[in-house]
């Protein structure tokens, strides 16, 4: 099947009255105005208050924090230096198909007001932020910010069933450590997570995990509550669609969370991030392994640890504004196959 033949499959799960509410969100046209000017929003979208989001589906949201690194800063320009690389992504996947803002309203729905002195207080504030969004039916693609803020996003997407996980990234972040008294940093996600019950360990898998470890701990907690850990050495052996249908089948068709740590790409690819390890994917590699993962039932995702000042180049940056069209692809796939589904039933009832 070519991609326009799958594009226009997707795009007739959308009715007319669905698809007149969409158009109201659609981003501006590069034939319309230059990339280059104006307001830099996330992949061109316009911009709403989350108090005033009548109609979107999915919002993106930047999360400017890395008070939880433990290494090098500058993830918190993640959100501003996306908002602007992300300015050169189109309309339509041209592997997929997908036309995701043909599919699902989208819009920029701004920052969360993070403390960045304070760990504990800025959590308080995703989460409450996440789950305002949660309670109209706006499905989260949150923008980092150090990995740490996935914790409060999870706390809010899971608080009413435990999510599965899909998890990308070159660290496990299921460590135990301890600074300075605080649980919580940019290596703890998970762990506080499935510690939580806000994720189900047995519908969790982390994909591209390498390099050296604090504590052998890591691992071996991570697995021993059933976490599905597929090393960067055997992705690299087994090829990104077969790893894709193992991580399919282990989270099944319950709701689930994607989290793409940009460091799970080799440096060569994203030097901009504040813990490179060497020998991890290739951008081709990661942009097979998401495409693989489509028909998930996605209901929130992240792209976290771009560091824009650790990158002069912007390739990093650059980088992360594809991944993250990639997932909005992804997101707006599974938004409409959820409005199909629950169209149906409703036609069901009806007809009873």
């Amino acid at each position: 099947m070519r991609a326009s033949e799958r594009g226009t499959r997707v795009a007739h799960r959308v009715s007319e009255a669905d698809a007149a509410r969409i158009a109201r969100f659609r981003p501006a046209s590069g034939m319309d105005t230059p990339r280059f000017s104006g307001v830099a929003s996330f992949m061109r979208l316009p911009v709403r208050d989350p108090a005033g989001a009548d109609g979107v589906e999915i919002g993106i949201v930047g999360i400017p924090f890395d008070g939880a690194t433990t290494n090098r800063p500058g993830a918190r320009l993640g959100p501003r230096g996306l908002r602007e690389a992300s300015t050169g992504t189109r309309s339509v996947n041209h592997a997929t198909g997908i036309a995701p803002y043909a599919l699902a309203a989208c819009a920029d729905l701004g920052d969360v007001a993070v403390n960045p002195v304070d760990a504990g207080e800025t959590c308080r504030r995703i989460e409450a932020f996440f789950r305002a969004l949660t309670a109209v039916g706006i499905v989260p693609l949150a923008v980092g910010g150090d990995h740490l803020v996935t914790y409060p996003v999870l706390r809010a997407l899971g608080r009413d069933r435990p999510l599965g996980l899909v998890h990308i990234d070159a660290h496990s972040d299921t460590d135990d450590a301890q600074y300075g008294g605080s649980r919580l940093t940019h290596g703890t996600p998970f762990r506080r997570a499935v510690e939580d019950g806000v994720l189900d360990p047995g519908r969790c898998v982390q994909i591209g995990i390498r390099g050296s470890m604090d504590c052998a701990d890591e691992r071996d907690w991570a697995c021993a509550q059933g976490i599905r850990i597929v090393t960067m050495e055997e992705a690299a052996g087994r090829g990104m669609p077969e790893v894709a249908a193992e991580a399919r089948a282990i989270v099944g068709g319950g709701p689930t969370y994607l989290s793409f740590d940009i460091d799970a790409l080799d440096p060569a690819y994203a030097p901009g991030t504040g813990t490179p390890e060497i020998g991890g994917l290739t951008t081709r590699e990661a942009l097979t392994l998401l495409r693989s993962l489509r028909g998930l039932d996605l209901v929130g995702a992240d792209l976290v640890e771009v560091a824009p000042p650790l990158d002069p180049s912007g390739l990093t940056a650059l980088t992360g504004g594809q991944i993250a069209f990639e997932i909005l692809c992804l997101l707006a796939d599974a938004a409409a196959t959820r409005r199909a589904a629950a169209s149906s039933i409703d036609h069901t009832v009806e007809k009873r």
